[in-house]
């Protein structure tokens, strides 16, 4: 006979109908338990699936990210190596950041032409024509610098590059520029300026021996400064712009490293730079740029009707001035991150000291390209401009022979002359 189990609950669903209410009720209570219990047991199903499946994402989205990197493998250390080497006797070997940008490109060919190591890093940031900074990077690729594509925020890589390349010195370079942008994004210059800098600061702390680092601040940390010429002495705590207090933040920041860390560190601040291969961006090159294609340039002017005045300052005199830098900077005193005695610390101003009008400039443009100006005078708004800027250069003359040599007449013509060629300009007409 069936026991009373198997009666109860057949092993065959339905097999027979329980008729006592008392055994309706317990089966009913059953199959809610069971079928809660099955609902139990498969959310905790779908939870697992889930969790499994967004690790196996992000170890998949990691793993992509490794591949897809634009740095890394055995190929690009022997390049690193390679462009690292010191070809003369008491050379030096240089990371340079912002290696495809304006001054870094001038400054890297420099570099690499008296027989320094020199290794490149560059984000190739779209704040202007990219295209421009593949063009930069190619040129002082076929003088055997190597370029890598990275950003300075990028620990991970800047780790790699330390441990490959024992690097005597950092010319740090790269940087959110422009006044005027800041106030359309603000948050690109913090992190740029701002936390790239540290992050480069955290890898040369660390690295072992440490660099010494040179790196570009900014004539524009004088802000509201109405003494002239500018001295490094002068006060700096009135920016006018986000841009020139990001620049003052990184002077305080490498002073910071410097008192702990035992970092030495030399702070340069470039008066409008101007030359062959700049920057898009700056007013010499849009008004060459409209004069040619005949529209019209704005000219901003100060409070009563008073022309702007920039210390408009040659590349070839800046890079000697980056140079002179580099070669007198010192050495880093710390070892594994600690400080093991004082090291310089220095700030110099590197400007031309001839300040020149900015209707002065666009008349030396119209000679140059030969064709009128349709000018729009209006006031200067407020975008972070100041009315001008005039360098004392007596401290770089003192500490390495600083000495600029290039009047604004010698290098427009030369900028004009690399304009046409670069952009398939001859007399005025584009190359069709």
């Amino acid at each position: 006979m069936p026991t009373l189990d198997e009666e109860l609950f057949p092993s065959t669903p339905g097999k027979f109908k329980i008729e006592q209410r008392s055994y309706g009720i317990n089966r009913q209570f059953y199959r809610f338990f069971a079928s809660t219990s099955t609902m139990f047991l498969w959310a905790l199903f779908l939870i697992a699936l889930t969790v499994s499946y967004l690790s196996f994402q992000s170890f998949v989205d990691s793993g992509t990210r490794y591949l897809s990197a634009s740095w890394g493998g055995l190929q690009w250390e022997k390049q690193v190596r390679t462009s690292a080497e010191i070809s003369r006797s008491g050379g030096m070997s240089v990371l340079v950041t912002g290696a495809s940008g304006f001054v870094g490109t001038h400054v890297s060919l420099a570099l690499k032409r008296r027989g320094d190591g020199v290794v490149g890093l560059d984000n190739f940031n779209n704040y202007y024509d990219p295209s421009l900074k593949k063009a930069r990077k190619a040129l002082v690729n076929r003088h055997g610098v190597f370029v890598i594509e990275g950003d300075i925020n990028d620990a991970r890589l800047l780790d790699k590059l330390f441990d490959i390349v024992a690097f005597t010195h950092v010319m740090h370079l790269a940087a959110q520029a422009g006044v005027r942008y800041a106030m359309e994004n603000p948050h690109s210059y913090v992190h740029s300026n701002i936390a790239g800098l540290v992050t480069l600061l955290e890898a040369c702390k660390s690295a072992n021996p440490q660099p010494s680092i040179v790196w570009a601040s900014s004539s524009s940390v004088y802000g509201l400064n109405e003494k002239v010429p500018f001295s490094e002495l002068d006060r700096t705590d009135q920016p006018a712009s986000l841009y020139a207090a990001t620049k003052k933040a990184g002077e305080e920041i490498t002073h910071t490293y410097n008192h702990i860390y035992g970092l030495s560190i030399t702070g340069l601040r470039f008066f409008t730079v101007y030359g062959p291969w700049g920057r898009p961006d700056m007013a010499y090159f849009s008004f060459t740029r409209n004069i040619l294609q005949g529209k019209p340039i704005t000219v901003y002017r100060g409070k009563n009707e008073v022309d702007l005045a920039r210390d408009f300052t040659y590349i070839d005199d800046i890079v000697k001035g980056c140079l002179g830098s580099l070669d007198t900077s010192g050495k880093s005193t710390g070892s594994g991150g600690k400080k093991k005695g004082p090291a310089p610390y220095r700030i110099f101003n590197l400007g031309n000291t001839s300040p020149v009008t900015v209707p002065a400039l666009v008349s030396i443009l119209e000679e140059h390209l030969k064709t009128p100006a349709k000018k729009n005078i209006v006031d200067m708004p407020g975008n972070g401009d100041v009315p001008f800027t005039h360098a004392n250069i007596s401290s770089a003359r003192i500490e390495f022979g600083y000495k600029p040599t290039t009047d604004l007449q010698t290098g427009l013509k030369k900028f004009v002359r690399w304009y046409l060629s670069y952009y398939g300009y001859e007399h005025g007409t584009p190359v069709n």
